[in-house]
């Protein structure tokens, strides 16, 4: 049996201790695995990636990844946890330039190294190559979702998480950005995203959990749950949209 890269057991998390969102929720990720978070809006699944990644405070159960305890890790440690964390809105500073956003998300590396690595996302990402001397704020959406990415994997995480990557674009733009993720996978990168794009979603990852009222409700391979009756009727039971 494979050993998960990212296992979060039965956590409880809000951000008020007497008030939780999440309850007793569970998911795993493998190395080099697309797994897609969904469920309806009020389901928990943007609390559940700012929980892991210690924006929203974990009262009871536990997260680890590559088998070391990280739950309730400060946000600004999640580099040294071979984690990365890219949120839905407010993931570029719009009034620096490209190369300026890179820098500085290379800042905790050694100059030499800093460089190699934002010449690296360059290279990976072109189309930042094109506008690195432009203020991030001159970027379509799917252009500033691209940096946010390209800025995320400078620290080279094991673990790559997004929230709503796909919000406010374009249906070609989704395709995009959803075809460039399933090449980070290929390299290796293990990605846990929430998305509420629920057909791209399903036909892009490799495995999803839906989510409703803070609580698993189903998970498996994204290929059974795309044709599976359940899914609509947690959607549309609980107030939520299948798109």
């Amino acid at each position: 049996m494979t050993t998960a890269l990212l296992q979060v057991s039965d956590i409880t998390a809000g951000y008020r201790p007497d008030l939780p969102i999440l309850h007793g929720v569970s998911v795993s990720v493998s190395g080099a695995e697309m797994v897609t978070i969904i469920g309806p809006n009020g389901a928990g699944k943007s609390t559940l990636v700012k929980a892991i990644a210690g924006l929203v405070p974990i009262s009871s159960g536990t997260v680890s990844v590559a088998g070391s305890n990280v739950t309730n890790l400060l946000t600004h440690k999640l580099a040294t946890a071979s984690i990365a964390y890219v949120p839905q809105t407010a993931n570029v500073f719009t009034t620096l330039t490209i190369d300026e956003n890179l820098k500085l998300g290379a800042s905790t590396l050694s100059k030499a190294e800093g460089a190699r690595r934002v010449a690296m996302a360059y290279e990976n990402f072109p189309v930042l190559q094109k506008y690195r001397s432009h203020k991030a704020k001159v970027l379509s959406g799917g252009q500033r979702q691209t940096l946010a990415v390209a800025r995320a994997l400078l620290t080279e995480p094991r673990l790559l998480m997004l929230d709503e990557p796909s919000a406010g674009l374009s249906p070609l733009m989704v395709s995009e950005v959803f075809e460039r993720l399933k090449s980070l996978v290929s390299t290796g990168v293990a990605i846990l995203m929430v998305e509420q794009n629920v057909k791209a979603a399903l036909a892009i990852s490799d495995r999803t959990y839906v989510l409703a009222e803070g609580r698993n409700r189903i998970d498996g391979p994204s290929s059974e749950l795309a044709g599976d009756s359940q899914v609509a009727t947690i959607y549309l039971g609980a107030g939520g949209r299948k798109r």
